[in-house]
C-alpha cells in the first residue's frame, strides 16, 4: 500500500510542476513515506532523516508522510526539527499546498513546520488525478483502516476505520491503468477482503473487474481470515483472472495467543478456509504472516505455530519478532517474551518456512508456466517475471532488443532450476517479433 501510496504522491506533484529524479541531492522535495508496523521501519526513517540533513541545501523541503508521520508527529519534530513537512496517510492529496506553505515559510526565513495529519471528511480518492500506468503491473488501493483492533497492530491508529471506495471509482481507476499497459492489478487493503464497496463484497468486485477487456491477472492482498466469506472463496474456483495465489495472515498457530492477539478467529477457523479454497481450486499457493514472542507465548504456544505450518504448508510466509508498537494494547501487557527467546524462535520458524518455500519451487523445473514480464533483470539480456503463484521467473534473452520484445506478454517458460526465492527457465517455444 505504501507503494501505491508513493506513486499517487507522485501523481499530485507531477500536477504541480515536479518530476522525480533518481538522487536525492538534485531534488527540491523529499518524501520519505513511512510504515508503523514494526520498530525497525520507524528507526530506518530517524536514520534516512540523518543522511538527508547533511546533504540537503537550505532550500531542499524535506517531507515526512504515512503511518509515522500520523503515529510520532511530535517525535519527529523533536528528533528531526529540520523536517519541514509532516503529513498522514490520508491527507497525502494535499501534498502540493502544504509543500507550497513550507517553501514560502523558508523565502521569508520563518522556522514553520506544515503539519496535516487529520482523518479528512472528504475521501483522498476524490481529489487524486487519474491513475497511471507505469508497467503491466500495478496496484489498486480499494480499501483502508481496519476495524479489528488486533493487540499488536497500530492500523486502526494510523489508517482509522474500514473504508470502502465506491466500486465505480474503482473500476474508472482500473480502466485507466489497463489504458496504460497495465495487464495485471493487486487489489489493496489493510483488511482488503472486509471491501463493502458492493453488495457482494470483494468477491463482487473481482468478477466485474475480471470483465474488463485487457485485463488478464488480477490478486488481492492483504486477507483476513474471519472475512473469507463463502462468496470469495467460490470465486477462487469460477473466476480465471483470479490468480491462484493468497496471502492470509493467522500469525500463530496457538489459540491461546490468537485470543491475547483479539485475532477473532480460532485455528479450525483457518484450516476450514484453506481446506475450503483447496476444494475449487486445488492448486492455490498460500502465504502467511506469521509473529513470534507475542506477550504470553510459551513453548507450547511456539510448537502450535509449527505444527500449523507443518500442516498447512506455504509456498512463501513473511515471520517477524513481535515488536512493541506504542499506543497498542500488546505494548505493555505482561508475559513480555526475552529477546534471545525470540530471535531463537524465529530462526526455527523461518527455517521450516523457507525449506517449505524451496519443496514448493523445486516442483516445477521441467514444468512448462505461463510468466508475465515485467521488468528487466539484474544481468544484461536477462528479464524477470512472475508466475500465477507468484514466483519470481529469471530468463536470458538473445539480446536487449528481445527483453523489448517479451516485456509486458504472458509466455510459456520452460522451468529448469529452482530456488529458495526464485525459479529459472527458457522460453518455449521461441517467440518472434511481429
Amino acid at each position: 500500500m505504501n507503494v501505491y501510496d508513493s506513486a499517487r504522491m507522485e501523481d499530485v506533484m507531477n500536477l504541480a510542476g515536479y518530476m522525480s529524479t533518481a538522487n536525492a541531492n538534485d531534488a527540491d522535495l523529499v518524501v520519505l513515506n513511512t510504515c508503523h508496523i514494526r520498530e525497525k521501519a520507524a528507526e530506518k526513517l530517524y536514520s534516512e532523516l540523518g543522511r538527508l540533513r547533511e546533504a540537503k541545501s537550505e532550500k531542499t523541503v524535506i517531507a515526512v508522510a504515512g503511518c509515522v508521520a500520523q503515529a510520532e508527529q511530535e517525535e519527529i519534530a523533536r528528533r528531526a526539527p529540520y523536517v519541514d513537512v509532516i503529513v498522514g496517510p490520508q491527507s497525502y492529496h494535499r501534498l502540493p499546498k502544504l509543500v507550497t506553505t513550507a517553501e514560502s515559510s523558508k523565502l521569508m526565513g520563518l522556522p514553520k513546520r506544515v503539519i496535516d495529519t487529520n482523518f479528512p471528511v472528504e475521501s483522498k480518492f476524490d481529489s487524486l488525478p487519474d491513475a497511471r500506468g507505469k508497467g503491466p503491473v500495478a496496484f489498486l488501493t480499494i480499501q483502508e483502516g481496519c476495524d479489528k483492533f488486533c493487540s499488536f497492530c497500530v492500523v486502526p491508529y494510523t489508517r482509522g476505520a474500514e473504508f470502502s471506495r465506491p466500486i465505480d471509482s474503482i473500476v474508472s481507476e482500473a480502466r485507466q491503468l489497463i489504458e496504460g499497459g497495465v495487464v495485471e492489478i493487486t487489489l489493496l487493503g489493510q483488511n482488503v477482503n472486509a471491501y463493502h464497496g458492493d453488495e457482494n463484497g470483494l468477491a463482487g468486485l473481482i468478477r466485474k473487474l475480471a470483465k474488463l477487456d485487457g485485463l488478464d491477472r488480477i490478486r488481492y492482498t492483504t486477507s483476513h481470515p474471519k472475512d473469507m466469506s463463502k462468496e470469495l472463496i467460490a470465486a477462487h474456483g469460477d473466476v480465471p483472472e483470479l490468480m491462484p495465489y493468497l496471502h492470509l495472515p493467522i500469525q500463530s498457530g496457538s489459540n491461546k495467543i490468537l485470543s491475547i492477539m483479539n485475532r477473532q478467529h480460532v485455528v479450525d477457523d483457518y484450516i476450514k478456509v484453506i481446506e475450503e479454497l483447496r476444494s475449487v481450486r486445488p492448486d492455490i499457493a498460500l502465504s502467511s504472516d506469521f509473529i513470534v514472542g507475542h506477550p504470553g507465548e510459551t513453548e507450547k504456544d511456539f510448537d502450535c505455530t509449527l505444527a500449523l505450518v507443518e500442516s498447512v504448508r506455504f509456498a512463501q510466509a513473511y515471520s517477524f519478532k513481535f515488536s512493541q508498537r506504542p499506543g497498542t494494547p500488546a505494548s505493555d501487557m505482561g508475559g513480555q517474551v526475552l529477546e534471545n527467546v525470540k530471535a531463537q524462535r524465529l530462526k526455527t520458524l523461518q527455517n521450516l518456512l523457507n525449506r517449505q518455500q524451496l519443496e514448493f519451487n523445486d516442483q516445477f523445473p521441467g514444468q512448462l508456466v505461463p510468466v508475465l514480464f515485467e521488468r528487466r533483470g539484474k544481468l544484461s539480456g536477462q528479464i524477470a517475471g512472475r508466475t500465477p503463484y507468484m514466483q519470481a521467473v529469471y530468463v536470458n534473452c538473445k539480446g536487449e532488443e528481445a527483453v523489448d520484445n517479451y516485456f509486458g506478454k504472458t509466455l510459456p517458460v520452460h522451468v529448469t532450476q529452482a530456488f529458495g526465492n526464485s525459479l529459472t527457465g527458457s522460453l518455449e517455444p521461441p517467440v518472434l517479433k511481429t
